[in-house]
């Protein structure tokens, strides 16, 4: 199980990410604050993650801006679908759990991933995923789940200052 670290942790500098598989360090995120944005660290491959045109994207950083390996899209906002494109692999990613924010990751109907949290105060995001699935793949999906949950807090803290500031 992949669990992305608290900023600074490991060793690392604040602002860097460690992405631990039981408790070592198999790769180093970067994540904007204020955009869709991050870079990782994987092997000996750096990697940029980014949104463009409503499309979450990675790319090898060595790769001209345009270039896309992983590709993320929104199927349904009412469902919370999305469809995803792993290196020519289609990836659909549904809603596991409403209460609990957790997606579950289908390739061929087949389950390859489900994410999780680590609870707490301030949870960060899991990912449990099949062994066959290459860990750039895991991290970018590690990744998506860390915008997907600011932007749910981010929902939720305007939904909270609305409420109370009367506007609702």
């Amino acid at each position: 199980m992949l669990e992305l670290g608290k900023s600074g942790a490991a060793g690392y500098p604040r602002g860097e990410l460690p992405v631990l598989r039981n408790g070592s360090v198999v790769a180093l995120m970067r994540a904007a604050n204020w955009k869709e944005a991050a870079t990782a660290v994987v092997g000996d491959r750096a990697w940029v993650f980014t949104k463009r045109r409503g499309e979450l994207l990675g790319r090898w950083a060595t790769e001209p801006q345009d270039a896309a390996r992983l590709r993320a899209r929104s199927a349904s906002f009412w469902t919370g679908t999305w469809t995803l494109d792993l290196e020519g692999r289609p990836v659909e990613m549904r809603s596991a759990s409403m209460w609990r924010g957790t997606h579950r990751y289908l390739s061929g109907g087949q389950r390859i991933a489900e994410s999780g949290s680590t609870g707490g105060w301030s949870p960060r995001p899991t990912l449990d995923a099949d062994d066959a699935l290459p860990l750039h793949q895991q991290v970018f999906l590690l990744w998506l789940e860390l915008v997907l949950s600011r932007r749910n807090s981010a929902a939720a803290a305007g939904t909270t200052a609305a409420v109370i500031g009367g506007t609702s």
